[in-house]
């Protein structure tokens, strides 16, 4: 069945939701009365928007889904949903913008994450960089000391590394969320008063059917006792005022019958764009986690070429470290430092 949409509590309707409720036409009980009757009981109003009583939906074709097996949003959002509080019912159309809201949120939100992140790298590196260029064991010497002093080296490159790193997640991953994010916001802001006017609308003419439908019964009740009056005078002046009173009442009728046009066609108009709006929210929605897809796996290639690049400036240190050599480290010291291999001898008398 398909729902009614309403806005929020800030864009609450001049007619509440017990004055929205339909009211069959007061008259007579001729057929044709009896007819209107028995189509009027075949449909209620809610919040201002006529739908189909449950009873009669297995005879309605033109209920049937407008996108079958795709839980589209323009087929399942048409109903106000009841707030559990007590405050005033949210419309269908307020669910799907508040969905898209949140999605808005969560984007601004993961932008902030990757901004933290790159606070992160930016630190990382600067004192990975600062840690480079320690003094601490610089007077290591031989093999050991080589393989030092290329770990020290291997800082350095790593915090180049995290640099690049910290200035990529910058350009190729925050900048386009945010950037997303801003358009996303103006088209939900656009389709958001849209349908708020056209709402406006549809609840304007509602109000209008019902004044006529009022205005009405009051000249048919009029019309009623004036009958009644004549049957029992019988005077011309009675009479006069039948025919006055029965113009009335045809006026009133047609009246009647203009404004339930013009509601009919505010409906109408109304029902086009929630479609046509409904989907575009779901071709925003799917924008959005695609555009974020493809933003963290840009995230995850540019974490594993650090990862890579990291490796490159740690192998050179592995391979140092595998030729360190304490009997090579000895060899170099002494051909350095050795101060005479003459060993001393017994002195002769």
């Amino acid at each position: 069945m398909m729902e009614a949409a309403s806005f929020d509590t800030e864009e609450s309707f001049d007619v509440d939701d017990a004055s929205c409720l339909s009211q069959q036409n007061p008259g007579n009980n001729s057929p044709a009365k009896r007819q209107n009757k028995e189509i009027k009981e075949t449909k209620i109003t809610i919040n201002c928007v006529t739908f189909p009583l449950p009873s009669v939906m297995p005879d309605q074709p033109e209920q049937q889904l407008l996108k079958p097996n795709e839980w589209s949003y323009c087929d399942y959002f048409w109903t106000d949903k009841k707030d559990p509080q007590g405050t005033p019912s949210v419309g269908g159309f307020e669910v799907l913008l508040q969905k898209q809201l949140k999605g808005k949120q969560m984007q601004k939100e993961m932008a902030e994450f990757v901004r933290e992140r790159i606070k992160i790298e930016d630190e990382y590196s600067k004192n990975l960089s600062k840690l480079s260029q320690s003094p601490l064991a610089a007077q290591e010497e031989g093999t050991l000391g080589d393989a030092w002093a290329q770990l020290k080296r291997s800082c350095h490159d790593e915090a180049e590394v995290h640099l690049k790193f910290s200035n990529k997640l910058q350009c190729e991953v925050e900048k386009p969320l945010l950037t997303f994010r801003d358009n996303f916001k103006k088209e939900l802001k656009k389709y958001d008063h849209h349908i708020i006017d056209l709402r406006k609308q549809l609840a304007s003419r509602y109000a209008g059917v019902e004044k006529a439908r009022k205005a009405l019964a009051d000249r048919q009740k009029d019309l009623e006792v004036k009958t009644q009056q004549l049957d029992i005078k019988h005077m011309n002046k009675h009479e006069e005022d039948i025919k006055k009173a029965r113009r009335k009442s045809t006026q009133a009728g047609d009246d009647l019958m203009h404004n339930v046009d013009l509601y009919n066609r505010a409906q109408s108009k109304w029902f086009e764009e929630m479609v046509t709006t409904s989907l575009e929210l779901e071709r925003l929605e799917v924008e959005r986690v695609e555009m974020i897809r493809q933003d963290l796996r840009q995230y995850t290639t540019l974490r594993h070429e650090t990862d890579m690049f990291n490796q490159s400036t740690v192998e050179p240190v592995d391979q140092l470290l595998q030729s360190v050599d304490p009997a090579k480290d000895r060899e170099l010291w002494v051909q350095e430092h050795k101060t005479g291999d003459l060993r001393p001898v017994d002195m002769d008398i």
